[in-house]
């Protein structure tokens, strides 16, 4: 099933995010378009972005770091976000039936 910003397949979600970074803070603001709007602190500047993306998801979820993989979008504000057996969910995001 394919809702506004992310997909579950099986226990992995996988969420289409809108990235805005430079933001006054860490945030998951909700839909934007077919995506989901991540708001983050850090600037796009040599991955910092990227990185600092990976560590607000985990710890949004409530999983290891290594459990939250990008798998595309690396230089644009589209991306692609992996997360394994998240152990919680933000309320836009339903569980897996």
């Amino acid at each position: 099933m394919r809702n506004t910003g992310y997909i579950w397949q099986g226990d992995t979600l996988q969420l289409h995010v809108y990235l805005q970074p430079r933001a006054s803070r860490d945030e998951i603001v909700g839909p934007h378009g077919d995506n989901l709007k991540i708001r983050i602190t850090a600037p796009p500047v040599d991955g910092k972005a990227n990185q600092h993306l990976l560590r607000f998801l985990a710890r949004e979820f409530r999983v290891p770091l290594s459990q939250v993989a990008l798998l595309s979008g690396q230089a644009s504000r589209t991306k692609l976000v992996q997360i394994q057996q998240p152990r919680q969910l933000p309320p836009m995001i339903r569980p897996a039936e």
